[in-house]
C-alpha cells in the first residue's frame, strides 16, 4: 500500500501535512512519518512560538511567499498553507532539506 503525498495543491499554493517536535537541539527535517513530514524545531510549545518556527522554516526552505497554521495549531500534527509555490517545488525543497 503507498503512503499518501503530504503534499497536495490547493488555491494558489500547497498544503503540507507535519508532525512536528518541538523543543531540539536543531531545526530540521527529519523525514517521512506515516502520511506527515517529520520536523524538528527548536522553539517551544507554547504561545504560539513551535507554529511559528514551523511556518517560518518551511516558507523559506520552500521560497513560498506566505505560511500559515491551517489545521492542529494546538497539536504536534499540523497542516501548513503555503502559497505561491508549486507542490513540485516544495516535494524538491523538502527532499533536499532532509
Amino acid at each position: 500500500m503507498e503512503t499518501p503525498d503530504p503534499v497536495r495543491a490547493v488555491g494558489d499554493g500547497v498544503e503540507v501535512r507535519v508532525l512536528v517536535v518541538p523543543n531540539a537541539s536543531r531545526t530540521e527535517i527529519v523525514g517521512l512519518h506515516g502520511d506527515r513530514i517529520k520536523i524538528r524545531i527548536t522553539a517551544p510549545p507554547e504561545r504560539g512560538k513551535a507554529n511559528k518556527a514551523v511556518c517560518r522554516f518551511l516558507r523559506d526552505a520552500a521560497g513560498a511567499r506566505g505560511a500559515t497554521v491551517v489545521a492542529g495549531a494546538g497539536h504536534r500534527e499540523k497542516t501548513i498553507a503555503l502559497t505561491g509555490v508549486s507542490p513540485d517545488t516544495v516535494r524538491r525543497s523538502l527532499t533536499a532539506e532532509s
